[in-house]
C-alpha cells in the first residue's frame, strides 16, 4: 500500500480565486475583438492553457482560423499583461477559507507540498499571497509542454519532490485538473459542487474550509485499502 508523502495543489479555485481577474482580462480582450464573454462561458476556461482559452473564445464567433499562431500568441500575451496588472491587487487576505491553516498543518506533519498550476503567473501570485515558504516545488505552465488534462504538470511536481505519484494527493477544482491528477495515478480531491467533479474525483468537498488533513489522510488510506483488496 502506498504511503502518503505529498500534497499537490492547483492554484486558482483551491488556494485563491483569481478567476475573476482572468475573466476581466479575457472580457477586455474579447471586447476588443468584438466577442462578448460572460461569466457562464468563463467556466469553460478554467484549468486550460492560455492559447486553448483564446481558441475557445475565438470559436464563439467561428474565428479560430482567422489568426496565425503568431497572432494568437500576441493576443494571449496581451490578455496576460492586463491580468498581471490586475493581480497586483492580490494580498494574503485573498487566500481561500481554511487554506492557510491546512498548509501549515500539512507542513507541521512533515508532508511535502507542491503546486501544479495552469497559470504562468503562479509564482507571482504565491508571492503576493505570502505562502511561498510552504511549498517544496512550484510547477506552472511555463515549465511544462502539455497542459491539463495531460498529467505532466502533476507528475513533474511529484518528480521534483522525489516522491511517487501513488504517494500523492492532488487537489483541484476543475474537471481538466481532476482528469490530470487521475491520469498521473494520484488520489484526486475535488473542490466544488459540479456533479462531473464528483464522478471523476476520489473525494469531494464543496468548499475549501472543508479540506481537513485528517479526513484527507483517512480517505487516501481507505482508497488504497480498496485497491490492495482488488489485487
Amino acid at each position: 500500500m502506498a504511503e502518503l508523502q505529498a500534497f499537490i495543489f492547483d492554484l486558482d479555485g483551491v488556494i485563491t480565486d483569481t478567476a475573476e481577474y482572468h475573466f476581466l482580462a479575457w472580457k477586455q480582450l474579447g471586447e476588443e475583438l468584438g466577442i462578448k464573454i460572460d461569466r457562464e462561458f468563463n467556466e469553460r476556461l478554467k484549468g486550460v492553457s492560455r492559447l486553448e482559452s483564446l481558441n475557445r473564445i475565438l470559436a464563439l464567433n467561428n474565428r479560430e482560423t482567422n489568426f496565425s499562431l503568431e497572432e494568437k500568441e500576441f493576443l494571449a500575451t496581451k490578455k496576460n499583461e492586463h491580468y498581471k496588472e490586475l493581480i497586483q491587487q492580490v494580498t494574503p487576505n485573498d487566500l481561500l477559507p481554511g487554506i492557510h491553516s491546512l498548509l501549515a498543518n500539512i507542513k507541521s506533519n512533515h508532508y511535502k507540498i507542491g503546486l501544479a498550476s495552469a497559470s504562468k503567473n503562479a509564482p507571482a501570485v504565491i508571492e503576493k499571497l505570502q505562502i511561498g515558504n510552504f511549498f517544496d516545488t512550484i510547477v506552472d505552465a511555463a515549465t511544462v509542454k502539455r497542459s491539463k488534462p495531460d498529467p505532466e504538470v502533476f507528475l513533474k511536481a511529484a518528480e521534483q519532490m522525489n516522491v511517487t505519484a501513488e504517494a500523492c494527493i492532488g487537489i483541484e477544482d476543475a474537471e481538466a485538473g481532476i482528469e490530470s491528477i487521475k491520469a498521473a495515478g494520484m488520489f484526486a480531491v475535488a473542490v466544488g459542487t459540479n456533479e462531473a467533479l464528483r464522478k471523476k474525483a476520489d473525494m469531494t468537498v464543496e468548499r475549501t474550509n472543508q479540506l481537513k488533513l485528517n479526513e484527507l489522510i483517512k480517505s487516501f488510506q481507505m482508497y488504497n485499502d480498496r485497491l490492495a483488496k482488488l489485487k
